[in-house]
């Protein structure tokens, strides 16, 4: 796949933006930007672990989700400039913080500047690297990827095109997440822990909506039919908290019940996948980190 910075097709949107002159609708122009780097400890159990996940924030983002919790950093673009160099020096001074894993968090619209740090960096990387990912990618821009990183972490949001449509403006979210994953599982195979720790293999995350509780069932059936439920462990996520009053989508502004993600979870149970669950005490604030320029700046 080639990128071309003046007429950007880099992720489903393909807007065409010339990032030189103007932002794409990733927000991302034709240079790093990132919010935050540090020791993140409020992911997955196999990827925080007891050191923490030494996790890159990157600005912007393709879908725009209208729950969105990072909102501050995918819309309002917080952060600051990097250069590629000073990016693969954070992999590294996050690998000597003790952090279990890389983490890159919404790296996808950066690729032409954050593989060149990957590449620089790997000779010395001990660690594993975790894309993390809404699940809206294309997959000859993941296949650049392929040897670079060894965890996927992508969302699974949506099946309903109509769901996508209103909440994303992406109609097309289920059928680009489904090719974007099956290419991630080719890459990585079946999950592979060492010591509770995940070395190789993809977690697919699915956060249940206010009133949406069959949608994600029926999710969860489709991707147990399409891929079984070994390919992946499945994180079920019920930490949805309404950000701001929507006046277009009211049914948003509310948290999920205990009935509602109780359903959901048991449905997965019943399934078959192995993977993770959160209490219900989740849906709050304090799993949004403070975007404030941690590990980005020189000291």
């Amino acid at each position: 796949m080639k990128f071309d910075v003046t007429h950007c097709t880099l992720c489903p949107r393909k807007c065409g933006a010339d990032r030189t002159k103007q932002a794409g609708v990733c927000g991302g122009r034709d240079r790093l930007r990132a919010a935050r780097a540090a020791l993140h400890f409020w992911e997955e159990p196999c990827i925080s672990g007891t050191k923490g996940s030494g996790t890159v924030f990157f600005s912007g983002c393709p879908l725009h989700c209208r729950f969105c919790q990072n909102s501050v950093i995918s819309a309002e673009l917080d952060g600051m400039d990097i250069t590629t160099e000073r990016l693969s020096e954070i992999f590294l001074e996050l690998q000597d913080a003790g952090a279990h894993n890389l983490n890159l968090v919404t790296a996808g619209h950066f690729l032409p500047w954050v593989i060149p740090a990957l590449e620089a960096a790997k000779p010395r990387l001990r660690i594993p690297v975790v894309y993390n990912t809404g699940g809206y990618e294309l997959p000859q821009a993941l296949r650049l990827l392929e040897g670079l990183v060894e965890i996927y972490l992508p969302d699974f949001k949506f099946l309903d095109a109509a769901t996508a449509g209103s909440y994303a403006n992406a109609p097309d979210y289920p059928e680009i997440a489904e090719a974007a994953l099956s290419e991630m599982l080719r890459q990585t195979g079946k999950p592979v822990l060492r010591e509770g720790l995940l070395q190789k293999g993809c977690i697919v995350r699915h956060l249940v909506l206010p009133g949406h509780r069959h949608e994600s069932i029926t999710l969860l059936r489709h991707l147990a039919d399409r891929f079984g439920t070994d390919a992946f462990l499945l994180s079920l996520m019920a930490q949805y908290t309404p950000m701001h009053e929507d006046a277009l989508y009211p049914e948003l502004n509310r948290r999920i019940t205990k009935m509602e993600y109780h359903s959901v979870a048991d449905a997965a149970a019943a399934l078959g996948f192995d993977g993770f669950t959160q209490e219900k005490s989740s849906a709050s604030c304090s799993y949004t980190p403070a975007f404030d320029l941690q590990g980005i700046m020189r000291s």
